[in-house]
């Protein structure tokens, strides 16, 4: 199956993001959300972000028309059925996903695949709630998705071997990088990542380092963009503080308990960037 169509419900951070690379690449977009002023406000935000290529000099200003007339939007999940793939990209709450993923199996033919760009829960357990678990699959695009190249594929263990191969060809022609990956907690980077920042943690706590040299340290010897702790500060350590508890429950082994600093910082309302304070003051 070819896909020509891409339905996109959510039309937040990743939904509009992922609206944007897919007509960047020439594939028609339908974005649903539950309000006219929010698929607006997506669509404004991806007005922005290519003006901003324009004035980088690496989009002309009719690339950017070609790209916006892609894009359709509704607050109608009928519109959707013009899709070969739909990806639901609402916020990271499973009941709200299941309630979203019922109605596009009931609204959507037969033959439509349905993708989820969740970051945490089972693509196992999301499948198992339509009618079409082989079609059913794991979309996971990293923020900000225009310009991340990593796109994790991830098989549910319905997910048939179509689903997947039309899915990895769509990433690959909206120009990512895909992974595949099993279904299993965190998928590979956040599986990894949210440890690390974990660790980052009780090195901090028991004073081995200050953060800036702990950062200093991961940037310089391990190369990597930004430090554990400052990308803690941007992801909110809310959210690593509570991946870092779905992993304890899900694999019951206790490498992966929550630092007991991270812990109080939230419990402090400390989560960093969104609360002007975190491991550092913003």
């Amino acid at each position: 199956m070819s896909i020509q169509t891409v339905g996109i419900v959510g039309a937040g951070t990743m939904g509009n993001g992922i609206a944007q690379a897919c007509a960047v690449s020439g594939v028609a977009v339908v974005m649903v959300d539950i309000s006219e002023a929010a698929v607006q406000k997506g669509l404004a935000t991806i007005a922005g972000s290519l003006d901003r290529l324009i004035k980088k000099e690496k989009m002309t200003v009719s690339d950017k028309e070609k790209a916006l007339s892609l894009i359709k939007t509704s607050t109608n999940y009928d519109d959707l059925q013009a899709a070969q793939l739909v990806i639901e990209a609402a916020t990271e709450n499973y009941d709200l996903k299941v309630k979203i993923l019922k109605q596009l199996d009931t609204v959507l033919p037969a033959e439509v695949l349905i993708a989820t760009n969740t970051s945490s829960i089972s693509i196992t357990k999301l499948g198992a709630v339509t009618q079409r678990a082989d079609k059913f699959i794991g979309m996971h695009f990293f923020n900000p998705v225009p310009m991340m190249a990593l796109v994790e594929i991830i098989r549910g263990l319905q997910t048939s071997d179509a689903t997947h191969d039309t899915v990895k060809a769509l990433s690959e022609k909206l120009g990512k990088s895909p992974i595949t990956v099993k279904n299993a907690p965190g998928f590979v980077v956040n599986r990894i990542l949210v440890p690390m920042i974990n660790e980052a943690f009780y090195v901090l706590s028991e004073g081995t380092a200050t953060a800036q040299d702990i950062d200093a340290g991961m940037k310089l010897g391990c190369n990597q963009p930004i430090g554990p702790l400052a990308l803690a500060d941007m992801i909110g350590l809310d959210v690593c503080l509570a991946v870092m508890e779905v992993y304890l429950e899900e694999f019951g082994d206790s490498k992966y308990r929550p630092c007991y600093l991270l812990r109080e910082m939230v419990a402090a309302g400390r989560l960093g960037r969104k609360t002007g304070q975190g491991v550092y003051t913003y």
